[in-house]
């Protein structure tokens, strides 16, 4: 993914820009291409940024009038269809960095507005992060009008800039120190008309999962005793990590209660696995109660760690019901190869499923590397 900000895109926001500021000289960012190789796609943003606001500084020399000049210079921009996918994130970036070295309100509140008006190009949810960090109410005080903007974008970007642990963006420590910050997003946006705005919604809810469980579960079961159509699946998915973590309170939200089941014995095709290979189990899960019963039904790998240790990792398996003295019988094929996120070693592992919370029958299996 680092050739996304490779010198194709390079060159193409240097022709964007040329057109939207003739008169400044981008020497700095038109030189970048040899820089790029090395870096990941996090840092050719950043250095790309760097370039812009260096060439910036050169055009316009009084700094309080840098960052309007910029973004001018970007809207100007925005009017044609060329400032778009990649390059719009370091374009925020550069335009965050020149805002918050104005210090002024009018330039934060600015570039709040500029990078509402950016996002639908590609998004804005990283570069939105140092002006949290910078003030982070009066960010939310803006963010909180997005949640009624007529573009999906907008509005998804209210939710998806402020999450806790957003992949490849900078942290934001009060807003975990301050985990009920962004519920009233959340409050405005769980039953949006689009999916795309609701799946951040849902990934949001379960990044404060993270810290702050309790409210988590608390919001959930209140948006579950005044739910709308799509209410449902936002909640499954916001608390998923909960649910594979056994916690009572998400479970009892799922509808999933302590249950009497019997699991029959994991019965593997083969104890030991070659890389690539596959983990190949079935087992059986009877209802023992007197009544109806819901079960989430995970499994539980164990994986062997560098230092010999095992390390255990839920996977969701699936959903059933069943009657009183029912059984199903289930089976799941599971990969073992070798990943850039997740390096399998050689040694005795083990499995064993997870039904409402509670595990049942380990069974050790030998992995070949």
């Amino acid at each position: 993914m680092n050739d996304l900000l490779g010198p194709e895109a390079v060159h193409a926001l240097a022709g964007v820009l040329g057109e939207a500021g003739p008169g400044v000289d981008w020497t700095r960012l038109g030189g970048l291409a040899g820089e790029l190789e090395e870096l990941t796609l996090r840092g050719r943003a950043d250095l790309i940024a760097d370039a812009l606001v260096a060439d910036l500084r050169r055009a316009v020399v009084a700094p309080h009038a840098q960052y309007g000049a910029a973004a001018d210079l970007i809207r100007r921009g925005l009017d044609g269809p060329r400032l778009t996918g990649w390059m719009v994130w370091p374009v925020g970036e550069a335009a965050v960095s020149l805002a918050l070295e104005d210090a002024g309100e009018d330039a934060f509140d600015d570039c709040l507005a500029l990078l509402a008006e950016l996002t639908p190009r590609l998004t804005s949810e990283f570069a939105i992060r140092r002006l949290l960090r910078r003030d982070l109410d009066r960010s939310l005080s803006a963010v909180a009008d997005w949640t009624a903007h007529p573009d999906e974008h907008v509005r998804r970007l209210a939710s998806e800039g402020t999450r806790s642990y957003l992949p490849w963006a900078v942290r934001v420590p009060e807003l975990l120190a301050r985990p009920e910050a962004t519920l009233p997003l959340l409050d405005a946006l769980r039953a949006d008309p689009s999916e795309y705005v609701r799946r951040s919604v849902a990934n949001h809810l379960n990044d404060l999962a993270r810290h702050a469980p309790e409210l988590v579960v608390a919001t959930a079961s209140r948006w579950t005793a005044d739910a709308d159509a799509d209410t449902a699946w936002v909640v499954r998915h916001g608390l998923r990590t909960l649910v594979k973590k056994a916690h009572p309170g998400a479970l009892a939200v799922m509808g999933f209660a302590p249950v009497r089941v019997a699991v029959g014995p994991l019965e593997l095709a083969s104890a030991t696995l070659v890389l690539p290979d596959e983990l190949d189990f079935t087992c059986s899960v009877t209802n023992e109660a007197g009544e109806p019963a819901r079960l989430a039904v995970d499994f539980v790998v164990h994986y062997v760690k560098a230092s010999g240790a095992r390390s255990a990792k839920v996977f969701k398996l699936t959903t059933l019901q069943l009657g009183p003295g029912e059984s199903a019988r289930l089976r799941k094929r599971h990969a073992f190869r070798q990943m850039t996120t997740r390096v399998h070693y050689a040694g005795t592992h083990a499995v064993e499923l997870q039904v409402n919370g509670a595990r049942h029958g380990l069974v050790e299996f030998e992995v070949s590397v």
